[in-house]
């Protein structure tokens, strides 16, 4: 059975504690993990099975219908992974806490940093490359790589289109100061 936070038991294993912890979760549920959207924005949730589906975690969400949706498992190194309806994940695996959802039939492929991402909007802002790169919004930029002209900074709340064709290419890095 699988309750909202409303209903949560105090006695729910935190995956995410367990992986900044460096232990493993407990064998047996309840568990607490987190699912967010495209703005990174995670809503904790409680689950009893250890070993779930892309649909479960979905419906646990209340993403329906489910298969109008894709779900992105975060990895330990901050990259994304698919989990398609029907395929599991096992929770008590260290680092597998988060997970992402889109309203959406299909994915996108970009570069940051030079790790490939997927994701499941057709738009992504700034701020959102950011906290994928795990670099301090406050002090780092992001750019867009534009083959034959200089590259594109990308502000926090603006968006980049992913569905042009070919593959987008950003990069990080420590922003300018005129201060000093």
């Amino acid at each position: 059975m699988n309750k909202d936070l409303n209903t949560v038991h105090l006695e729910a294993e935190d995956i995410e504690a367990c992986a900044k912890e460096g232990r493993k979760p407990k064998a047996t549920g309840p568990y607490r993990i987190l699912i967010g959207n495209d703005r990174l924005e995670f809503v904790p949730y409680q689950i009893d099975d250890p070993i779930v589906t892309g649909r479960q975690l979905l419906d646990l969400a209340k993403c329906r219908p489910a298969d109008e949706h894709i779900l992105f498992q975060l990895l330990h190194d901050g990259l994304l992974e698919e989990i398609r309806l029907e395929e599991t994940t096992d929770l008590r695996e260290r680092g597998i806490e988060k997970f992402i959802a889109f309203r959406s039939d299909r994915s996108f492929r970009f570069l940051l940093d030079g790790r490939q991402f997927e994701w499941g909007g057709t738009h992504i802002t700034g701020l959102t490359l950011k906290k994928l790169a795990e670099v301090a919004p406050a002090t780092h930029g992001v750019w867009l790589i534009v083959h034959g002209h200089e590259d594109k900074k990308i502000g926090n709340n603006e968006f980049v289109d992913l569905s042009e064709p070919g593959v987008e290419k950003f990069f990080t890095g420590v922003e300018q100061t005129t201060e000093g």
